[in-house]
């Protein structure tokens, strides 16, 4: 499956940004996503995760009660709403699938930036 992400940019410590992840396949349920991100001189660390329903919901303990996940599976997207944001959160943001829940990440996406002022 192919995976775009889009809707980063710039924006000042407290504001809002809503990443979208279009995926290119006609079997996007089959999916759980998750979303990603590498800060410069960092590894990339998990930031959020939806199964292939949207029943279940995980979160990066940095990013809980700031950004909530969602999916669209008639859209074939996923959604990353991230509030409340800090200069720590800049980093660049990845969308991932895989066909497992036990199973890792397999399809990566382009990354989008995400710059936070402060």
């Amino acid at each position: 499956v192919q995976l775009q992400a889009s809707g980063g940019g710039l924006v000042q410590a407290g504001g809002s940004l809503r990443l979208s992840c279009q995926a290119f396949t006609n079997a996007f349920s089959n999916y759980d996503m998750g979303w990603f991100r590498q800060a410069p001189g960092k590894e990339r660390a998990f930031v959020a995760g939806i199964s292939w329903s949207g029943a279940s919901t995980s979160y990066a303990d940095s990013v809980k009660g700031r950004s909530w996940i969602s999916r669209d599976n008639a859209k074939s997207t996923v959604y990353l709403q991230m509030n409340s944001l800090k200069s720590e959160d800049t980093a660049v943001y990845y969308c991932a699938a895989r066909r497992l829940t036990t199973a890792p990440y397999d399809f990566w996406g382009q990354g989008t930036q995400v710059t936070v002022s402060s």
